[in-house]
């Protein structure tokens, strides 16, 4: 059964339908910040599955909208970024990048050295690293893609990068707060209230939540004249992201389309803004980004392979294991060190648990938790978004490239 374009795009709706019913109803899901579309992606994934194996029975649907919505959330990550907003954290920004870019490679590290040790293909490895692990669903399914064409033929890329990314997320939501309470208490550490003379602890919790956020007393509407100015910055980047990447596909060098829609994203808006032509409308680019994210991983998990999944179960969450240690070691001991080993220090590492392992809205939950309960960090809501939703794309595009380099070299696959 072929399913054409508006079937699959009700089909879409209503795995992101089904995911938000579910998490409303289950505490597990919500604690943790788990997306509607890994719920009702997986759930679609396992009823297709079903028919397939027990009914012979087979669904194809129109996958043409799936690269659009992908290089659509990537772009709206470049228009995100304000390099004006770095002048005032830079020398703290760098050097937590710094600690980001050493884990990118440890990670990869692992994953290739175990699944060279399990006698499997490295790519594997590969995508239970930073692929997936500091990139999140977008960057693993991107990858996944591109793993599953030529020279890599690595036909279960897909289900291995979503399963992998959707394990991320869970550990990273749970280790998060239990690593920054166990660097606080144990070294008695408090945050510095000193410009904050309201603020008032009630049974040991800090209760004034408006001190934790900077927000704007006013919100801008979103009107269709603001929605189609957003959504010819998303098209711009998209046009000229994927030419480029057309023409070096050939290349000595390239990158994915996602990477230079995501670069172009980055230059148009740091040059509208510095030439006082247009401000972004960050909130409404934020939700044409979020949206086209959500549907793009409800078509990429409903139609994953499980079968294909299910041969790889042991290897790959051997590697997954080995990474949540590595992120709870490197947060404990290193993120928290560099950074300072005081309270903003240990508020960071639980920041950089959530995207490390899992994604940004995970990261935001982590800080807000420790937050709300031992006190405010201004420092940390202003560097784990910065790195966590932008410089870290950057980064590990750099870096997944850099392994891939190492593993043609090497003749590794």
């Amino acid at each position: 059964m072929e399913l054409n374009f508006y079937a699959t795009l009700v089909c879409m709706v209503i795995v992101l339908l089904i995911g938000r019913f579910i998490i409303k109803r289950v505490a597990f899901f919500y604690k943790y910040n788990i997306p509607e579309p890994v719920i009702g992606g997986i759930i679609a994934a396992i009823i297709l599955f079903i028919l397939n194996t027990k009914f012979n029975i087979q669904i194809k649907f129109d996958e043409s909208i799936k690269d659009p919505l992908m290089l659509a959330f990537f772009t709206s990550i470049g228009l995100s970024a304000d390099f004006a907003s770095l002048k005032k954290q830079g020398r703290i920004l760098t050097i937590f990048l710094f600690c980001v870019a050493i884990l990118l490679f440890m990670q990869n590290i692992i994953g290739v050295l175990l699944s060279q040790m399990m006698g499997v293909n490295p790519i594997l490895g590969l995508l239970g690293g930073s692929i997936t692990m500091s990139g999140g669903h977008g960057t693993g399914a991107a990858w996944a893609d591109t793993f599953i064409k030529e020279p890599y033929l690595f036909s279960p890329a897909k289900e291995v990068a979503l399963a992998s990314a959707t394990f991320g997320l869970i550990m990273g939501g749970i280790i998060g707060g239990p690593v920054s309470r166990y660097l606080i208490n144990k070294n008695n550490l408090k945050p510095d209230i000193t410009e904050f003379k309201d603020y008032e602890i009630k049974d040991g919790d800090y209760k004034d939540e408006s001190l934790l956020f900077e927000t704007p007393k006013k919100q801008k509407l979103i009107t269709s004249d603001t929605f189609i100015e957003s959504l010819a910055l998303i098209a711009i980047p998209l046009l000229i992201g994927t030419q480029i990447a057309e023409t070096l596909k050939n290349a000595t060098f390239t990158l994915p389309a996602f990477v230079w829609c995501l670069f172009i994203g980055v230059l148009i808006r740091n040059t509208l803004q510095g030439l006082k032509v247009h401000k972004v409308f960050d909130r409404e680019v934020s939700v044409i980004g979020n949206v086209s994210l959500s549907l793009f991983l409800a078509l990429a998990l409903m139609t994953i392979n499980l079968s294909q999944l299910v041969a790889l179960a042991m290897p790959i969450l051997i590697i997954l294991i080995a990474q949540v240690g590595l992120m709870i070691i490197f947060a404990t001991f290193v993120t928290f060190r560099v950074m300072g080993k005081n309270y903003d220090a240990a508020v960071l590492s639980a920041g950089h648990c959530g995207f490390g392992l899992g994604a940004m809205p995970t990261a935001m939950v982590n800080i807000q938790t420790i937050t709300n309960h031992y006190g405010p960090s201004h420092l940390a809501f202003i560097i784990v978004p910065l790195v966590g939703a932008f410089f870290i794309d950057i980064i590990n595009s750099v870096v997944i490239q850099g392994f891939l380099y190492f593993i043609k070299y090497f003749s590794l696959i």
